[in-house]
């Protein structure tokens, strides 16, 4: 049991968090396992609330732990490696690591292309496009919110049904061949929206894709704005020296 040192220069919000931090490196505390609350952490360490919760966002912020609004602070899962490197769905990925992928569509729309939208794909303003909002899980667990866009004409007979899975396996079984991608990668918080829909803490560190996807043809087959959870992912990128 830790003892706080209230004459040592380290902070006691410090001693907190490398105290909580060594029980889940040593396995005490467990992915999954649910944090006692605040207030009793304030009692047991005889601190304050405010010095408590200064721990467990520097954690949650590290990725030792996450919030899930209504339901309390627990011990985050291993992140999840990801390689960008290939062309796969998130489908593939998680279920190539073992895990059950779902999708939750949030919003399903034929919508004119904005100009941005437009100028990603590569076509004309007002364009008709799918416009497709979905929360990316693995075993239950809300890992990603996608918005997607794809040009209706590349595939008049989606529906929703066809996009609670993947829709590269979907277009390639509609005859369509994908080459290759193109993916921006920006690091930033989480709007109040954003975070609820992801079950993690305002302000949290998300990671944000912007992905192009292309046609053997050389056309544009999707444009999508990813937004993945900080605690859930890591990325690995292969370079070569040219």
């Amino acid at each position: 049991m830790l003892e706080i040192d209230k004459q040592s220069p380290l902070p006691i919000y410090y001693q907190i968090e490398a105290y909580l931090k060594q029980q889940i490196d040593n396995g005490t505390l467990k992915p999954g396992d649910v944090l006692p609350s605040e207030r009793e952490f304030s009692e047991q360490f005889n601190v304050s609330r405010m010095t408590v919760r200064q721990a467990i966002m520097n954690l949650v912020n590290s990725g030792y732990l996450n919030r899930q609004k209504g339901r309390g602070t627990f011990v985050a899962s291993q992140k999840i490696a990801m390689t960008l490197s290939g062309l796969t769905s998130f489908s593939e990925e998680i279920k190539h690591r073992g895990m059950r992928p779902y999708s939750r569509l949030l919003s399903f729309d034929k919508v004119p292309a904005s100009e941005r939208v437009a100028q990603q794909l590569r076509v004309p303003n007002q364009t008709p496009v799918y416009e497709m909002k979905r929360l990316r899980l693995a075993d239950d667990i809300v890992l990603a919110l996608e918005t997607a866009y794809v040009p209706v004409a590349l595939l008049p007979d989606l529906t929703e049904a066809d996009v609670t899975g993947s829709i590269y396996e979907y277009a390639e079984q509609s005859g369509l061949r994908l080459k290759n991608a193109t993916q921006t990668l920006e690091a930033r918080s989480a709007s109040p929206e954003e975070a609820e829909l992801l079950t993690i803490s305002p302000n949290a560190p998300v990671l944000l894709i912007d992905q192009r996807t292309y046609l053997e043809e050389g056309d544009m087959f999707e444009y999508s704005r990813s937004l993945f959870r900080g605690d859930s992912y890591s990325f690995t990128v292969s370079m070569e020296r040219i």
